[in-house]
Protein backbone atom coordinates (compact mmCIF):
# COMPACT_ATOMS: atom_id res chain seq x y z
CA UNK A 1 0.00 0.00 0.00
CA UNK A 2 1.32 3.44 -0.96
CA UNK A 3 2.13 5.67 1.97
CA UNK A 4 -0.51 8.21 0.93
CA UNK A 5 -3.13 5.47 1.19
CA UNK A 6 -1.78 4.46 4.61
CA UNK A 7 -1.95 8.05 5.82
CA UNK A 8 -5.48 8.38 4.40
CA UNK A 9 -6.58 5.30 6.34
CA UNK A 10 -4.89 6.38 9.60
CA UNK A 11 -6.31 9.91 9.40
CA UNK A 12 -9.80 8.56 8.65
CA UNK A 13 -9.62 6.38 11.76
CA UNK A 14 -8.37 9.29 13.86
CA UNK A 15 -11.21 11.56 12.67
CA UNK A 16 -13.75 8.83 13.50
CA UNK A 17 -12.29 8.51 17.00
CA UNK A 18 -12.07 12.24 17.65
CA UNK A 19 -15.33 13.28 15.98
CA UNK A 20 -17.85 10.43 16.13
CA UNK A 21 -20.61 12.92 15.30
CA UNK A 22 -19.31 13.23 11.71
CA UNK A 23 -22.00 11.96 9.36
CA UNK A 24 -20.51 10.42 6.19
CA UNK A 25 -16.93 10.05 4.94
CA UNK A 26 -14.26 12.57 5.88
CA UNK A 27 -13.34 14.97 3.08
CA UNK A 28 -9.62 15.75 2.96
CA UNK A 29 -6.60 15.52 0.69
CA UNK A 30 -3.09 14.18 1.24
CA UNK A 31 -0.22 15.98 -0.53
CA UNK A 32 3.53 15.85 -0.26
CA UNK A 33 4.67 18.65 2.03
CA UNK A 34 6.10 21.64 0.19
CA UNK A 35 9.91 21.97 0.50
CA UNK A 36 9.68 25.24 2.40
CA UNK A 37 7.80 23.62 5.28
CA UNK A 38 8.83 20.96 7.79
CA UNK A 39 7.21 17.59 7.28
CA UNK A 40 6.80 14.77 4.76
CA UNK A 41 3.07 14.74 3.96
CA UNK A 42 0.32 17.31 4.45
CA UNK A 43 -3.33 16.82 5.34
CA UNK A 44 -5.45 19.56 3.74
CA UNK A 45 -8.15 20.28 6.32
CA UNK A 46 -10.47 22.83 4.68
CA UNK A 47 -13.02 20.21 3.62
CA UNK A 48 -13.45 19.15 7.27
CA UNK A 49 -13.84 22.48 9.01
CA UNK A 50 -17.52 23.05 8.16
CA UNK A 51 -18.91 19.55 8.91
CA UNK A 52 -16.85 19.34 12.11
CA UNK A 53 -17.53 22.98 13.09
CA UNK A 54 -13.85 23.47 13.86
CA UNK A 55 -11.45 26.27 13.01
CA UNK A 56 -8.62 24.99 10.76
CA UNK A 57 -5.86 25.65 13.30
CA UNK A 58 -7.79 24.05 16.17
CA UNK A 59 -8.68 21.02 14.07
CA UNK A 60 -5.06 20.67 12.96
CA UNK A 61 -3.77 20.76 16.54
CA UNK A 62 -6.26 18.16 17.77
CA UNK A 63 -5.65 15.84 14.85
CA UNK A 64 -1.87 16.29 14.83
CA UNK A 65 -1.48 15.60 18.54
CA UNK A 66 -3.69 12.52 18.28
CA UNK A 67 -1.80 11.13 15.28
CA UNK A 68 1.63 11.57 16.90
CA UNK A 69 0.62 10.04 20.24
CA UNK A 70 -1.72 7.23 19.14
CA UNK A 71 -0.09 5.52 16.18
CA UNK A 72 2.88 3.61 17.56
CA UNK A 73 5.49 6.09 16.46
CA UNK A 74 4.49 6.13 12.75
CA UNK A 75 4.27 9.92 12.95
CA UNK A 76 7.02 11.63 14.92
CA UNK A 77 6.09 15.31 14.61
CA UNK A 78 3.51 17.69 13.24
CA UNK A 79 2.97 21.37 12.63
CA UNK A 80 -0.06 23.35 11.56
CA UNK A 81 0.02 26.23 9.10
CA UNK A 82 -3.49 27.63 8.61
CA UNK A 83 -5.54 24.79 7.12
CA UNK A 84 -2.58 22.47 6.48
CA UNK A 85 -1.43 19.75 8.88
CA UNK A 86 2.16 18.80 8.07
CA UNK A 87 3.18 15.35 9.32
CA UNK A 88 6.65 13.85 9.72
CA UNK A 89 6.94 10.09 9.13
CA UNK A 90 9.29 8.07 11.34
CA UNK A 91 12.72 7.31 9.84
CA UNK A 92 12.14 3.65 10.59
CA UNK A 93 9.40 3.54 7.93
CA UNK A 94 11.73 4.84 5.23
CA UNK A 95 14.62 2.61 6.28
CA UNK A 96 12.37 -0.45 6.22
CA UNK A 97 11.13 0.51 2.76
CA UNK A 98 14.73 0.75 1.57
CA UNK A 99 15.78 -2.55 3.07
CA UNK A 100 12.80 -4.37 1.57
CA UNK A 101 13.11 -2.98 -1.96
CA UNK A 102 16.59 -1.64 -2.74
CA UNK A 103 17.76 -4.90 -4.33
CA UNK A 104 14.54 -5.51 -6.31
CA UNK A 105 14.78 -4.53 -10.03
CA UNK A 106 11.03 -5.22 -10.34
CA UNK A 107 10.08 -2.70 -7.66
CA UNK A 108 6.95 -0.88 -8.79
CA UNK A 109 5.58 -3.74 -10.88
CA UNK A 110 1.99 -4.59 -9.94
CA UNK A 111 0.46 -8.04 -9.70
CA UNK A 112 -1.78 -9.12 -12.63
CA UNK A 113 -5.23 -7.52 -12.41
CA UNK A 114 -7.05 -9.82 -14.88
CA UNK A 115 -7.71 -6.90 -17.25
CA UNK A 116 -6.78 -7.14 -20.93
CA UNK A 117 -6.01 -4.08 -23.07
CA UNK A 118 -5.28 -3.68 -26.77
CA UNK A 119 -3.17 -0.68 -27.77
CA UNK A 120 -3.30 0.24 -31.46
CA UNK A 121 -0.58 2.55 -32.75
CA UNK A 122 1.57 3.47 -35.75
CA UNK A 123 -1.22 3.26 -38.41
CA UNK A 124 1.11 4.02 -41.34
CA UNK A 125 0.15 4.53 -44.98
CA UNK A 126 1.98 2.46 -47.57
CA UNK A 127 2.57 5.43 -49.87
CA UNK A 128 5.36 6.99 -47.81
CA UNK A 129 8.00 6.28 -45.17
CA UNK A 130 7.50 6.90 -41.47
CA UNK A 131 8.10 10.47 -40.33
CA UNK A 132 8.47 12.48 -37.12
CA UNK A 133 4.72 12.47 -36.49
CA UNK A 134 4.69 8.67 -36.71
CA UNK A 135 7.52 8.54 -34.19
CA UNK A 136 5.50 10.39 -31.56
CA UNK A 137 2.60 8.02 -32.24
CA UNK A 138 4.75 4.88 -32.07
CA UNK A 139 6.65 5.95 -28.96
CA UNK A 140 3.40 6.87 -27.19
CA UNK A 141 1.71 3.60 -28.11
CA UNK A 142 4.67 1.39 -27.25
CA UNK A 143 5.28 3.22 -23.98
CA UNK A 144 1.70 3.17 -22.74
CA UNK A 145 1.57 -0.55 -23.56
CA UNK A 146 4.66 -1.15 -21.40
CA UNK A 147 3.31 1.05 -18.60
CA UNK A 148 0.04 -0.88 -18.61
CA UNK A 149 1.96 -4.18 -18.49
CA UNK A 150 3.90 -2.94 -15.48
CA UNK A 151 0.65 -1.82 -13.85
CA UNK A 152 -0.69 -5.38 -14.06
CA UNK A 153 -2.62 -5.43 -17.33
CA UNK A 154 -2.35 -8.07 -20.05
CA UNK A 155 -1.53 -6.08 -23.18
CA UNK A 156 -1.85 -6.75 -26.90
CA UNK A 157 0.02 -4.36 -29.21
CA UNK A 158 -1.69 -3.89 -32.57
CA UNK A 159 -1.23 -1.92 -35.77
CA UNK A 160 -3.60 -1.10 -38.61
CA UNK A 161 -1.83 -0.51 -41.93
CA UNK A 162 -3.59 1.78 -44.40
CA UNK A 163 -2.57 -0.18 -47.49
CA UNK A 164 -5.34 0.68 -49.96
CA UNK A 165 -7.07 3.73 -51.38
CA UNK A 166 -6.42 6.62 -53.72
CA UNK A 167 -3.15 7.65 -52.01
CA UNK A 168 -1.67 4.21 -52.69
CA UNK A 169 -2.81 4.34 -56.31
CA UNK A 170 -1.08 7.70 -56.76
CA UNK A 171 2.30 6.12 -55.97
CA UNK A 172 1.51 3.20 -58.27
CA UNK A 173 0.59 5.42 -61.23
CA UNK A 174 3.71 7.55 -60.75
CA UNK A 175 5.90 4.42 -60.68
CA UNK A 176 4.34 3.13 -63.89
CA UNK A 177 4.90 6.47 -65.62
CA UNK A 178 8.33 7.50 -64.37
CA UNK A 179 10.31 4.54 -62.97
CA UNK A 180 11.52 2.84 -66.14
CA UNK A 181 11.24 -0.39 -64.17
CA UNK A 182 13.52 0.69 -61.30
CA UNK A 183 13.21 -1.10 -57.97
CA UNK A 184 14.57 -0.34 -54.48
CA UNK A 185 17.18 -3.05 -54.94
CA UNK A 186 18.40 -1.64 -58.26
CA UNK A 187 18.84 1.91 -56.91
CA UNK A 188 20.01 0.90 -53.41
CA UNK A 189 17.17 2.65 -51.56
CA UNK A 190 14.90 1.58 -48.68
CA UNK A 191 11.58 0.46 -50.10
CA UNK A 192 9.41 2.88 -48.15
CA UNK A 193 11.56 5.82 -49.24
CA UNK A 194 11.51 4.58 -52.82
CA UNK A 195 7.70 4.41 -52.95
CA UNK A 196 7.37 7.69 -51.05
CA UNK A 197 9.43 9.46 -53.70
CA UNK A 198 6.89 8.39 -56.33
CA UNK A 199 4.04 9.75 -54.19
CA UNK A 200 5.80 13.13 -54.25
CA UNK A 201 6.41 12.75 -58.03
CA UNK A 202 2.69 12.16 -58.53
CA UNK A 203 1.74 15.33 -56.70
CA UNK A 204 4.39 17.36 -58.54
CA UNK A 205 3.09 16.06 -61.88
CA UNK A 206 -0.54 16.62 -60.86
CA UNK A 207 0.18 20.18 -59.78
CA UNK A 208 2.00 20.90 -63.06
CA UNK A 209 -0.85 19.44 -65.13
CA UNK A 210 -3.46 21.47 -63.25
CA UNK A 211 -1.45 24.65 -63.80
CA UNK A 212 -1.11 23.82 -67.51
CA UNK A 213 -4.86 23.28 -67.90
CA UNK A 214 -5.60 26.51 -66.06
CA UNK A 215 -3.22 28.32 -68.43
CA UNK A 216 -5.40 27.00 -71.26
CA UNK A 217 -8.41 28.73 -69.72
CA UNK A 218 -9.85 26.02 -67.49
CA UNK A 219 -11.07 26.89 -64.02
CA UNK A 220 -9.13 25.38 -61.12
CA UNK A 221 -12.04 23.03 -60.40
CA UNK A 222 -12.20 21.91 -64.03
CA UNK A 223 -8.43 21.47 -64.21
CA UNK A 224 -8.31 19.32 -61.09
CA UNK A 225 -11.12 17.14 -62.42
CA UNK A 226 -9.69 16.76 -65.93
CA UNK A 227 -6.02 16.18 -65.03
CA UNK A 228 -5.22 12.87 -66.71
CA UNK A 229 -2.84 11.68 -64.01
CA UNK A 230 -5.56 11.98 -61.35
CA UNK A 231 -8.07 10.27 -63.60
CA UNK A 232 -5.59 7.42 -64.02
CA UNK A 233 -5.20 7.06 -60.25
CA UNK A 234 -8.98 7.04 -59.78
CA UNK A 235 -9.37 4.39 -62.46
CA UNK A 236 -6.65 2.31 -60.81
CA UNK A 237 -8.61 2.37 -57.55
CA UNK A 238 -11.68 1.09 -59.41
CA UNK A 239 -9.54 -1.63 -61.02
CA UNK A 240 -8.09 -2.57 -57.64
CA UNK A 241 -11.52 -2.95 -56.08
CA UNK A 242 -12.53 -5.04 -59.11
CA UNK A 243 -9.50 -7.29 -58.50
CA UNK A 244 -7.80 -6.63 -61.84
CA UNK A 245 -4.79 -9.02 -61.74
CA UNK A 246 -2.06 -6.69 -63.04
CA UNK A 247 -3.16 -3.95 -60.62
CA UNK A 248 -3.24 -6.35 -57.67
CA UNK A 249 0.21 -7.69 -58.58
CA UNK A 250 1.72 -4.19 -58.75
CA UNK A 251 -0.03 -3.25 -55.49
CA UNK A 252 1.42 -6.28 -53.72
CA UNK A 253 4.89 -5.62 -55.13
CA UNK A 254 5.01 -1.97 -54.10
CA UNK A 255 3.47 -2.60 -50.67
CA UNK A 256 6.04 -5.36 -50.17
CA UNK A 257 8.83 -2.83 -50.75
CA UNK A 258 7.25 -0.54 -48.17
CA UNK A 259 6.81 -3.30 -45.57
CA UNK A 260 10.50 -4.17 -45.83
CA UNK A 261 11.32 -0.53 -45.19
CA UNK A 262 8.90 -0.27 -42.26
CA UNK A 263 10.36 -3.41 -40.69
CA UNK A 264 13.88 -1.95 -40.80
CA UNK A 265 12.68 1.27 -39.14
CA UNK A 266 10.69 -0.56 -36.46
CA UNK A 267 13.75 -2.68 -35.68
CA UNK A 268 15.98 0.39 -35.44
CA UNK A 269 13.67 2.22 -32.99
CA UNK A 270 12.67 -0.84 -30.95
CA UNK A 271 8.98 -0.97 -31.93
CA UNK A 272 6.99 -4.18 -32.16
CA UNK A 273 3.41 -5.44 -32.57
CA UNK A 274 1.61 -8.60 -31.56
CA UNK A 275 -0.90 -8.35 -34.41
CA UNK A 276 -1.03 -6.30 -37.60
CA UNK A 277 -4.31 -5.58 -39.39
CA UNK A 278 -4.48 -4.40 -43.01
CA UNK A 279 -7.12 -2.05 -44.34
CA UNK A 280 -7.35 -4.15 -47.51
CA UNK A 281 -8.68 -6.97 -45.32
CA UNK A 282 -10.87 -4.81 -43.06
CA UNK A 283 -12.43 -2.14 -45.28
CA UNK A 284 -15.51 -4.26 -45.95
CA UNK A 285 -16.01 -5.14 -42.30
CA UNK A 286 -18.96 -3.55 -40.61
CA UNK A 287 -21.45 -3.80 -43.49
CA UNK A 288 -23.21 -6.69 -41.76
CA UNK A 289 -23.27 -4.71 -38.51
CA UNK A 290 -24.79 -1.74 -40.37
CA UNK A 291 -27.60 -3.99 -41.60
CA UNK A 292 -28.18 -5.27 -38.06
CA UNK A 293 -28.19 -1.67 -36.83
CA UNK A 294 -30.86 -0.78 -39.40
CA UNK A 295 -33.03 -3.61 -38.12
CA UNK A 296 -32.56 -2.41 -34.53
CA UNK A 297 -33.35 1.18 -35.44
CA UNK A 298 -29.91 2.45 -34.51
CA UNK A 299 -29.33 3.55 -38.12
CA UNK A 300 -31.75 4.90 -40.71
CA UNK A 301 -31.79 4.94 -44.51
CA UNK A 302 -32.27 8.08 -46.56
CA UNK A 303 -34.24 8.22 -49.80
CA UNK A 304 -31.08 7.84 -51.87
CA UNK A 305 -30.26 4.56 -50.10
CA UNK A 306 -27.40 5.85 -47.94
CA UNK A 307 -27.36 4.80 -44.27
CA UNK A 308 -26.88 7.27 -41.42
CA UNK A 309 -27.00 7.63 -37.66
CA UNK A 310 -28.44 10.69 -35.93
CA UNK A 311 -26.20 11.76 -33.04
CA UNK A 312 -27.63 15.26 -32.57
CA UNK A 313 -29.13 14.27 -29.21
CA UNK A 314 -25.58 13.41 -28.11
CA UNK A 315 -24.26 16.84 -29.06
CA UNK A 316 -22.82 15.72 -32.42
CA UNK A 317 -24.51 15.52 -35.83
CA UNK A 318 -25.70 13.04 -38.42
CA UNK A 319 -23.02 10.59 -39.56
CA UNK A 320 -22.87 8.57 -42.78
CA UNK A 321 -22.11 4.87 -42.14
CA UNK A 322 -22.73 3.47 -45.64
CA UNK A 323 -22.83 5.20 -49.04
CA UNK A 324 -25.87 5.05 -51.32
CA UNK A 325 -24.04 2.56 -53.57
CA UNK A 326 -23.61 0.20 -50.61
CA UNK A 327 -19.88 0.83 -50.12
CA UNK A 328 -18.42 1.33 -46.67
CA UNK A 329 -16.74 4.41 -45.21
CA UNK A 330 -13.99 4.61 -42.61
CA UNK A 331 -16.34 4.49 -39.64
CA UNK A 332 -17.99 1.33 -41.06
CA UNK A 333 -14.61 -0.38 -41.20
CA UNK A 334 -13.74 0.74 -37.67
CA UNK A 335 -17.03 -0.58 -36.28
CA UNK A 336 -16.38 -3.96 -37.85
CA UNK A 337 -12.75 -4.09 -36.77
CA UNK A 338 -13.71 -3.15 -33.20
CA UNK A 339 -15.97 -6.19 -33.09
CA UNK A 340 -13.34 -8.43 -34.71
CA UNK A 341 -10.69 -7.35 -32.20
CA UNK A 342 -12.95 -8.25 -29.32
CA UNK A 343 -13.89 -11.61 -30.86
CA UNK A 344 -10.20 -12.45 -31.31
CA UNK A 345 -8.78 -11.09 -28.03
CA UNK A 346 -11.66 -10.39 -25.63
CA UNK A 347 -10.04 -7.23 -24.28
CA UNK A 348 -11.64 -5.03 -21.65
CA UNK A 349 -10.24 -1.83 -23.13
CA UNK A 350 -9.24 -0.85 -26.66
CA UNK A 351 -6.88 2.13 -26.87
CA UNK A 352 -6.43 3.94 -30.19
CA UNK A 353 -3.31 6.11 -30.39
CA UNK A 354 -4.31 8.63 -33.05
CA UNK A 355 -3.69 12.36 -33.53
CA UNK A 356 -6.14 14.91 -32.19
CA UNK A 357 -7.44 15.75 -35.69
CA UNK A 358 -9.46 12.53 -35.31
CA UNK A 359 -11.11 13.43 -31.97
CA UNK A 360 -14.55 13.69 -33.57
CA UNK A 361 -14.17 10.38 -35.40
CA UNK A 362 -13.48 8.46 -32.20
CA UNK A 363 -16.30 10.14 -30.30
CA UNK A 364 -18.59 8.90 -33.07
CA UNK A 365 -17.05 5.41 -33.08
CA UNK A 366 -17.54 4.96 -29.34
CA UNK A 367 -21.11 6.29 -29.42
CA UNK A 368 -22.08 4.01 -32.31
CA UNK A 369 -20.47 0.98 -30.65
CA UNK A 370 -22.38 1.73 -27.43
CA UNK A 371 -25.70 2.18 -29.25
CA UNK A 372 -25.11 -1.09 -31.10
CA UNK A 373 -24.29 -2.69 -27.73
CA UNK A 374 -21.02 -4.10 -29.05
CA UNK A 375 -19.10 -5.95 -26.31
CA UNK A 376 -16.89 -3.66 -24.17
CA UNK A 377 -17.90 -0.59 -26.18
CA UNK A 378 -17.38 1.50 -23.05
CA UNK A 379 -13.73 0.40 -23.13
CA UNK A 380 -13.00 2.25 -26.38
CA UNK A 381 -10.49 4.99 -25.57
CA UNK A 382 -8.91 7.50 -27.92
CA UNK A 383 -5.41 8.39 -26.74
CA UNK A 384 -5.42 11.71 -28.55
CA UNK A 385 -2.14 13.53 -29.03
CA UNK A 386 -1.04 16.84 -30.49
CA UNK A 387 0.92 17.15 -33.68
CA UNK A 388 4.69 17.53 -33.75
CA UNK A 389 5.75 20.62 -35.60
CA UNK A 390 9.06 22.04 -36.71
CA UNK A 391 10.31 25.53 -35.88
CA UNK A 392 9.36 26.32 -39.50
CA UNK A 393 5.79 25.04 -39.15
CA UNK A 394 3.73 21.99 -40.09
CA UNK A 395 5.04 19.09 -42.18
CA UNK A 396 3.42 18.18 -45.52
CA UNK A 397 3.97 14.73 -47.02
CA UNK A 398 2.81 15.59 -50.53
CA UNK A 399 5.31 18.45 -50.71
CA UNK A 400 8.15 16.33 -49.38
CA UNK A 401 8.67 18.60 -46.35
CA UNK A 402 8.30 15.98 -43.62
CA UNK A 403 11.11 15.04 -41.26
CA UNK A 404 11.84 11.47 -42.24
CA UNK A 405 12.05 9.04 -39.31
CA UNK A 406 15.14 7.23 -40.58
CA UNK A 407 16.97 10.47 -41.29
CA UNK A 408 16.05 11.85 -37.88
CA UNK A 409 17.24 8.74 -36.04
CA UNK A 410 20.54 8.87 -37.96
CA UNK A 411 20.89 12.57 -37.16
CA UNK A 412 20.27 12.00 -33.44
CA UNK A 413 22.89 9.24 -33.32
CA UNK A 414 25.37 11.49 -35.15
CA UNK A 415 24.74 14.33 -32.67
CA UNK A 416 25.22 11.87 -29.80
CA UNK A 417 28.57 10.85 -31.27
CA UNK A 418 29.78 14.45 -31.62
CA UNK A 419 28.65 15.43 -28.12
CA UNK A 420 30.08 12.30 -26.51
CA UNK A 421 33.46 12.72 -28.18
CA UNK A 422 33.53 16.36 -27.06
CA UNK A 423 33.24 15.25 -23.43
CA UNK A 424 36.32 13.05 -23.88
CA UNK A 425 35.35 10.33 -21.40
CA UNK A 426 35.13 7.28 -23.68
CA UNK A 427 38.74 6.61 -24.59
CA UNK A 428 38.56 3.10 -23.10
CA UNK A 429 35.48 2.10 -25.13
CA UNK A 430 35.80 -0.35 -28.02
CA UNK A 431 34.36 0.58 -31.42
CA UNK A 432 31.41 -1.75 -30.83
CA UNK A 433 30.77 -0.22 -27.40
CA UNK A 434 30.95 3.29 -28.85
CA UNK A 435 28.50 2.46 -31.62
CA UNK A 436 26.10 1.01 -29.06
CA UNK A 437 26.51 4.04 -26.79
CA UNK A 438 25.83 6.56 -29.56
CA UNK A 439 22.71 4.62 -30.56
CA UNK A 440 21.52 4.42 -26.93
CA UNK A 441 22.03 8.14 -26.31
CA UNK A 442 20.63 9.32 -29.65
CA UNK A 443 17.49 7.19 -29.54
CA UNK A 444 17.06 7.88 -25.82
CA UNK A 445 17.16 11.61 -26.46
CA UNK A 446 14.61 11.36 -29.26
CA UNK A 447 12.16 9.16 -27.34
CA UNK A 448 12.38 11.12 -24.10
CA UNK A 449 11.86 14.46 -25.85
CA UNK A 450 8.73 13.19 -27.58
CA UNK A 451 7.36 11.49 -24.44
CA UNK A 452 8.14 14.12 -21.81
CA UNK A 453 5.27 16.31 -23.06
CA UNK A 454 1.66 15.57 -22.11
CA UNK A 455 0.26 13.69 -25.15
CA UNK A 456 -2.61 16.13 -25.55
CA UNK A 457 -0.27 19.06 -26.16
CA UNK A 458 1.23 19.81 -29.54
CA UNK A 459 4.97 20.30 -29.54
CA UNK A 460 7.90 21.66 -31.52
CA UNK A 461 10.83 19.30 -31.95
CA UNK A 462 14.36 20.63 -31.45
CA UNK A 463 17.07 17.95 -31.96
CA UNK A 464 19.89 19.91 -30.30
CA UNK A 465 17.84 20.71 -27.21
CA UNK A 466 16.68 17.10 -26.90
CA UNK A 467 20.21 15.79 -26.46
CA UNK A 468 21.54 18.41 -24.01
CA UNK A 469 23.08 16.43 -21.16
CA UNK A 470 22.26 19.21 -18.67
CA UNK A 471 18.60 19.71 -19.56
CA UNK A 472 15.23 18.01 -19.12
CA UNK A 473 16.42 15.22 -21.40
CA UNK A 474 16.98 11.51 -21.75
CA UNK A 475 20.80 11.86 -21.82
CA UNK A 476 20.73 13.65 -18.43
CA UNK A 477 18.95 10.65 -16.87
CA UNK A 478 21.17 8.19 -18.72
CA UNK A 479 24.24 10.01 -17.43
CA UNK A 480 22.89 9.89 -13.87
CA UNK A 481 22.34 6.14 -14.15
CA UNK A 482 25.86 5.63 -15.52
CA UNK A 483 27.21 7.77 -12.67
CA UNK A 484 25.49 5.55 -10.10
CA UNK A 485 26.80 2.42 -11.79
CA UNK A 486 30.31 3.85 -11.65
CA UNK A 487 29.92 4.33 -7.89
CA UNK A 488 28.62 0.78 -7.45
CA UNK A 489 31.44 -0.76 -9.48
CA UNK A 490 33.78 0.44 -6.73
CA UNK A 491 31.65 -0.58 -3.77
CA UNK A 492 28.35 -2.35 -3.09
CA UNK A 493 26.19 -2.78 0.05
CA UNK A 494 27.24 -5.38 2.60
CA UNK A 495 25.08 -7.50 4.90
CA UNK A 496 25.35 -4.96 7.72
CA UNK A 497 22.10 -3.89 9.35
CA UNK A 498 23.17 -1.23 11.86
CA UNK A 499 22.50 1.47 9.24
CA UNK A 500 18.77 1.03 9.86
CA UNK A 501 19.10 2.90 13.15
CA UNK A 502 20.72 5.91 11.50
CA UNK A 503 18.71 9.15 11.62
CA UNK A 504 18.03 10.37 8.10
CA UNK A 505 19.40 13.65 6.83
CA UNK A 506 16.99 15.78 4.74
CA UNK A 507 18.30 14.74 1.31
CA UNK A 508 18.50 11.08 2.33
CA UNK A 509 14.87 11.21 3.36
CA UNK A 510 13.91 13.11 0.20
CA UNK A 511 15.44 10.33 -1.89
CA UNK A 512 13.43 7.69 -0.05
CA UNK A 513 10.21 9.72 -0.19
CA UNK A 514 10.57 10.00 -3.97
CA UNK A 515 11.54 6.35 -4.45
CA UNK A 516 8.46 5.30 -2.50
CA UNK A 517 6.26 7.14 -5.01
CA UNK A 518 7.37 5.08 -8.03
CA UNK A 519 4.53 2.49 -7.91
CA UNK A 520 1.99 5.32 -7.54
CA UNK A 521 3.46 7.14 -10.55
CA UNK A 522 3.16 3.97 -12.65
CA UNK A 523 -0.47 3.57 -11.58
CA UNK A 524 -1.15 7.23 -12.39
CA UNK A 525 0.49 6.98 -15.83
CA UNK A 526 -1.52 3.83 -16.61
CA UNK A 527 -4.81 5.35 -15.46
CA UNK A 528 -4.22 8.61 -17.34
CA UNK A 529 -2.60 6.92 -20.37
CA UNK A 530 0.21 9.41 -19.97
CA UNK A 531 3.89 8.42 -20.30
CA UNK A 532 4.94 11.99 -19.49
CA UNK A 533 4.12 11.24 -15.84
CA UNK A 534 6.89 8.62 -15.83
CA UNK A 535 9.26 10.89 -17.79
CA UNK A 536 8.78 13.74 -15.34
CA UNK A 537 9.23 11.45 -12.36
CA UNK A 538 12.50 9.85 -13.50
CA UNK A 539 13.92 13.26 -14.40
CA UNK A 540 13.06 14.65 -10.96
CA UNK A 541 14.57 11.56 -9.32
CA UNK A 542 17.79 11.94 -11.33
CA UNK A 543 17.98 15.61 -10.39
CA UNK A 544 17.48 14.78 -6.73
CA UNK A 545 20.12 12.05 -6.78
CA UNK A 546 22.68 14.42 -8.24
CA UNK A 547 21.94 16.94 -5.46
CA UNK A 548 22.10 14.15 -2.88
CA UNK A 549 25.43 12.83 -4.20
CA UNK A 550 26.94 16.30 -4.42
CA UNK A 551 26.12 17.02 -0.78
CA UNK A 552 26.69 13.58 0.74
CA UNK A 553 29.78 11.48 0.16
CA UNK A 554 29.25 7.76 -0.27
CA UNK A 555 32.73 6.23 -0.40
CA UNK A 556 33.93 8.62 2.33
CA UNK A 557 30.75 8.80 4.38
CA UNK A 558 30.90 9.99 7.99
CA UNK A 559 30.34 6.47 9.35
CA UNK A 560 30.22 2.92 7.94
CA UNK A 561 26.49 2.88 8.68
CA UNK A 562 25.94 6.02 6.59
CA UNK A 563 27.89 4.47 3.73
CA UNK A 564 25.64 1.38 3.83
CA UNK A 565 22.53 3.54 3.84
CA UNK A 566 23.69 5.62 0.88
CA UNK A 567 24.87 2.63 -1.13
CA UNK A 568 21.41 1.13 -0.80
CA UNK A 569 19.85 4.40 -1.90
CA UNK A 570 22.15 4.36 -4.94
CA UNK A 571 21.24 0.77 -5.84
CA UNK A 572 17.50 1.41 -5.55
CA UNK A 573 17.75 4.64 -7.53
CA UNK A 574 19.57 2.87 -10.37
CA UNK A 575 16.87 0.19 -10.47
CA UNK A 576 14.07 2.75 -10.58
CA UNK A 577 15.74 4.91 -13.23
CA UNK A 578 16.31 1.83 -15.37
CA UNK A 579 12.74 0.58 -14.94
CA UNK A 580 11.21 4.01 -15.52
CA UNK A 581 13.23 4.66 -18.65
CA UNK A 582 12.54 1.10 -19.81
CA UNK A 583 8.81 1.83 -19.82
CA UNK A 584 9.59 4.72 -22.18
CA UNK A 585 11.54 2.37 -24.46
CA UNK A 586 14.87 3.91 -23.44
CA UNK A 587 17.99 1.98 -22.48
CA UNK A 588 20.28 3.30 -19.75
CA UNK A 589 24.03 2.66 -20.17
CA UNK A 590 26.30 1.19 -17.51
CA UNK A 591 28.90 3.79 -18.39
CA UNK A 592 29.17 6.85 -20.61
Amino acid sequence: MAITQQIQSIVNSAISDLFPQLDGPANFQINQTKPEFEGDYTVVLFGLTKPLRQKPEELGEKLGQYLVTQNGGFFTAYNVIKGFLNLTIADSYWNTLLEEHYYNPSYGKAVPNDQKVMVEYASPNTNKPLHLGHLRNIFLGWSIAEILKTAGYEVVKSCIVNDRGIHICKSMIAWLRYSNGETPGLVGQKGDHFVGDYYVKFNDAYKAEVESLMAEGKTKEQAEKEATIMQAAQQMLVDWEAGKPEVIDLWKQMNGWVYDGFAATYDAIGADFDITYYESNTYLLGKKIVQEGLEKGVFYKKDDGSVWIDLTADGLDEKLVQRKDGTSVYITQDIGLAQQKYQEYGMDQSIYVVGDEQNYHFKVLKLIAEKLQLPKADGIYHLSYGMVELPTGKMKSREGTVVDADDLVAEMIAIAEVNTKALGKVDDFSDIELSELYNTIGLGALKFYLLRVDPQKKMIFNPEESIDIHGFTGPFIQYTHARIKSILRKETPSDASDWMNEPLLPLEKSMLVNLEQFPTVIEQAATEHNPSAVAGYVFKLAQLFNSFYTQHQISRAETPAKKELRLRIAVMTAHVLSAGMGMLGIRVPEKM
